[in-house]
């Protein structure tokens, strides 16, 4: 007996035994890369309205060159003009969910647009004790941002969902317009529309939308009326129907 639970014991160690060869070292360049894919920054997801600085968020729509209008006016190199303050404390105020995110200033170079983001947060060094402290919008710099209007009853629009360039392709965006559909389904609103441009499309088909099955279009009122004697020239955009009048 004691020679057969040796032999049994042996052969447990030499299969549990782990082994002595070691993989060659990453390269620095692919381990660079590895970590400017997958490192984020902590993120704190707020629906509070009064956490949100409005010159900040301001700020955030000249970074995302994002614009509220439907045909904003362009420059020549393609930055769209700033969003006026005053409307942007208005429509910000009566929107029925605001949700914001935010990083700590010392992961986040609010003007990177490239991997020095990565670097603020990657490793261990620095003061440790200020970057273990939690994210709040308190010692945090508005990063992501997206709201949405309702009627609090049956519908719901989302609008303006942006996140800083440097942290796109992180998950942010689908957090803050998975936070929006967890605010309005909780007061058992489910007809939610996002109205989205082309390029954004594929995003909102990541966090769960589609094409109306009701194959329904949005009229946008263009202070021209549509009258069947009068020849109107449709254009189809996206979810949209734009009517303009006949060239004269």
């Amino acid at each position: 007996m004691a020679a057969a639970t040796a032999a049994h014991g042996g052969h447990l160690a030499t299969r549990l035994r782990p082994s002595t060869r070691r993989r060659p070292p990453m390269p620095l360049q692919v381990l660079a890369k590895v970590n400017f894919v997958t490192s984020s920054p902590p993120i704190f997801i707020s629906t509070n309205l009064a956490h949100i600085n409005l010159h900040h968020l301001k700020e955030l729509y000249v970074l995302c060159n994002h614009s509220s209008h439907r045909f904003p006016n362009v420059d020549s190199v393609g930055r769209v003009e700033p969003i006026d303050f005053v409307k942007l404390c208005t429509a910000v105020s009566h929107s029925s969910v605001v949700v914001s995110a935010f990083t700590k200033p010392e992961f986040f170079t609010p003007g990177s647009f490239s991997g020095e983001v990565v670097s603020k947060f990657n490793g261990i060094g620095g003061d440790w004790i200020r970057k273990m402290t939690p994210v709040t919008p308190e010692n945090g710099r508005l990063i992501g941002f997206g709201r949405a209007v309702s009627d609090c009853g049956l519908t719901a629009s989302i609008y303006d969902v942006m996140v800083h360039p440097a942290l796109q392709g992180r998950g942010i965006g689908r957090m803050i317009v998975q936070r929006i559909i967890r605010k309005l389904t909780s007061i058992g609103v489910y007809d939610i529309a996002a109205l989205c441009s082309d390029k954004e499309r594929s995003f909102f088909g990541a966090c769960g939308f589609g094409d109306d099955t009701l194959k329904s279009k949005t009229m946008m009122y263009t202070r021209t009326p549509i009258s069947p004697s009068i020849e109107e020239q449709a254009i189809v955009a996206g979810r949209k129907l734009l009517i303009f009048p006949p060239k004269r």
